[in-house]
């Protein structure tokens, strides 16, 4: 039986990678789908592939307006909202002595800001139950070199797991984290890595390779869905040991 049958459920940043292995996990399983990306190009071909019943919604991740143009979107075309992957983010990686306070904002705008107030904005549409699932990241654990402000931003929301755990489930919403490791996706080539620098990354994860977005859906799969009713306040960490062995 589909674990998601008869169920609403938006994808952030879900043209790519994590976002669109989800959304299309979240189809086969029975699910009406809506996501968001930035660019319409983008947003179309993720359409097309998840098919022409999902919803596309072109918005900013980082802008607190388009929060609540989102959950208006989600109120006139589902009604109400049983599941939130917030996927969309962003990932720079620096030394400390080249941040400025321009990039320092727009990854706290993206990473932070924007999911707080898009659950704030989807509020009146959650249903009752609802899960809501954070992706945040193992850089929230481990001290790596140039990622100060990326882990920062990835701590703040995986404290929203527990924060916003008290204060909603109360109302039948679960709110649990997903932490991946190193994944296969455009990510790394977006930051300039090339293939030397990918395996010396992969040599870091005791299984010997990044992990698959599809690895990571299936995890949100479960939370999504009654199978993981009684997980709260929980994080994931899917990272191939690299945090913990």
């Amino acid at each position: 039986m589909a674990r998601l049958a008869n169920k609403t459920a938006l994808v952030t940043g879900g043209t790519s990678g994590i976002g669109l292995a989800t959304a299309r996990r979240f189809f086969e399983e029975g699910a009406r789908v809506a996501i968001t990306g930035t660019d319409q190009g983008r947003l179309d071909e993720a359409r097309a592939q998840l098919g022409a019943d999902a919803v596309a919604i072109r918005a900013d991740s980082g802008d607190v307006a388009s929060q609540k143009m989102i959950a208006d979107r989600l109120a006139s075309a589902f009604g109400r909202l049983d599941v939130l992957f917030a996927n969309a983010g962003i990932g720079e990686f620096r030394p400390l002595e080249q941040w400025d306070e321009a990039a320092f904002d727009r990854s706290f705008d993206v990473n932070v800001k924007g999911p707080l107030f898009l659950v704030q904005a989807l509020l009146p549409i959650f249903a009752n139950p609802a899960s809501i699932i954070l992706n945040t990241s193992i850089n929230a654990h481990i001290g790596m070199p140039y990622s100060s402000i990326y882990a920062a931003t990835k701590g703040a929301l995986l404290t929203f797991a527990r924060t916003l755990s008290g204060e909603l489930i109360g109302c039948g919403i679960r709110v649990n984290a997903v932490s991946p490791g190193p994944i296969a996706t455009p990510l790394h080539g977006k930051l300039g890595m090339g293939e030397a620098e990918i395996k010396g990354l992969e040599a870091q994860v005791p299984l010997g390779r990044r992990g698959r977005p599809e690895e990571i859906a299936e995890a949100v799969v479960f939370l999504a869905s009654d199978s993981g009713a009684f997980t709260v306040g929980s994080e994931f960490i899917i990272d191939g040991g690299m945090s913990n062995i």
